[in-house]
């Protein structure tokens, strides 16, 4: 999922552009005030992990060596893993800190971490002591101020941040928390959701969720607390994003996230689905054979820190960076969910830089709650026609998408 990283105007602090990137309704309503606590819970860290799968973006995205991506920070594993398709650029923009400070801190420790076990043991594995021992040795000299201060300072707990990687990384940020909060949940109905990692066939992950899982969301108690907005903030979703999940399923929220998780649970081997590690397990799995994004595998190891260089992370929103590139200068958009989260008017000013910037062949590809692409009848119809959707490559993407979270994965393509 994004981070607010897609909002309009620039005279403004880094904390009011986060705020004015989710915010819909400026008055002292309901929605006004759950809009002001989700901007809030959002300037802290969000996700330790993105939840946009790498495999369908690289599919999709087509990147070639010329290629100039743009994309959203988030929490960075998706940028890295674009290095292994060998693009010439990638920036990376984000408004939230912590995301920025995520991202510099992985580039820095692929760039001089002493090779992929340390790397893997840091990123990986990240409950480790000797983590702490080889940031200390290898990456705190090389990290940028900024990025320094951050992981050194202290959390909400008093502790310093960096001090996450010896404690499991993973289980921290407003998704870690969340999903920390679900396993408490399934353990008052007696479900340990570890039990799904055990699984030796999709045949039997299907059986253990239809089982043990599926029962959980008709509980008056779960159905009820996926019924207030706010229960799901954990999960980067905001209020206006709530209202696209529900509408979904006239059954309400419980029934789009049991949908949801079971396609988490059963459409994939969870041998080889990292996301469903990071669910059910609040971590990756250990040991050589463990599911990893693509960043992480030693195979893709030596490629990744040879094109480090090639990635420029900024603490900015995605308009204005476009703002600043000249005409048909840019290859490739990703946006992840972000747009979720904007006017009619913000998808206009967003669409009308990217056509600009775009070059010919140029591709954006996003990810929406609810299943339908949110541009037609939100902007103008001359500019989105200068774009051709790809409806069946989507659906495709959308099918094979193992974070499982999204109702779609869209790519457009620019019109010669």
């Amino acid at each position: 999922m994004g981070a607010a990283a897609i909002s309009t105007g620039s005279k403004h602090s880094r904390g009011d552009r986060v705020r004015q990137a989710v915010l819909r309704d400026v008055k002292l309503s309901k929605q006004g005030l759950l809009d002001r606590a989700f901007a809030l819970a959002f300037q802290r860290l969000v996700y330790a992990q993105i939840w946009e799968d790498p495999v369908v973006d690289l599919e999709a995205l087509a990147i070639t060596p010329d290629c100039h991506v743009v994309t959203i920070a988030s929490g960075g594993c998706n940028v890295l893993s674009y290095l292994t398709a060998d693009p010439a650029a990638i920036t990376a923009v984000d408004l939230n800190t912590a995301h920025i400070a995520l991202n510099k801190l992985k580039l820095t420790a692929a760039e001089h971490l002493p090779g992929h076990d340390a790397f893997y043991r840091f990123f990986g594995e990240a409950d480790r002591d000797d983590n702490i021992e080889a940031y200390h040795a290898h990456v705190r000299a090389h990290l940028d101020d900024v990025s320094r201060r951050y992981w050194e300072g202290r959390d909400l707990t008093g502790r310093r941040r960096i001090t996450g990687f010896a404690r499991g990384i993973y289980k921290r940020g407003l998704l870690g928390n969340f999903i920390g909060t679900a396993h408490l949940v399934a353990k008052l109905y007696r479900l340990d959701p570890r039990e799904l990692l055990d699984a030796g066939s999709i045949e039997e992950q299907r059986a253990i969720f239809d089982a043990k899982f599926a029962p959980v969301f008709d509980k008056k108690f779960v159905r009820w607390l996926t019924d207030q907005p706010a229960s799901l903030f954990g999960l980067g979703i905001p209020p206006a994003q709530y209202d696209a999940l529900a509408g979904d399923d006239p059954q309400g929220m419980a029934s789009v996230l049991r949908q949801r998780l079971e396609k988490l649970a059963c459409d994939f081997d969870i041998r080889n689905n990292y996301f469903a590690w990071q669910a059910f397990g609040r971590g990756y799995g250990k040991g050589p054979d463990a599911p990893v994004p693509p960043y992480l595998q030693r195979g893709n190891y030596d490629a990744v820190v040879a094109r480090i260089g090639r990635v420029d992370v900024r603490h900015a929103n995605f308009v204005e960076f476009l703002a600043q590139k000249t005409a048909a200068s840019l290859d490739r958009y990703v946006l992840l969910d972000a747009q979720d989260w904007m006017s009619d008017a913000q998808l206009t000013h967003l669409w009308a830089e990217i056509t600009r910037t775009a070059k010919p062949g140029a591709r954006v590809v996003f990810r929406t709650a609810a299943a339908p692409s949110l541009l037609p009848g939100r902007i103008p119809n001359e500019l989105l026609a200068r774009w051709h959707y790809e409806a069946d490559k989507s659906a495709d993407y959308t099918r094979r998408d193992r974070s499982s979270i999204y109702g779609g994965v869209h790519l457009y393509v620019l019109r010669p």
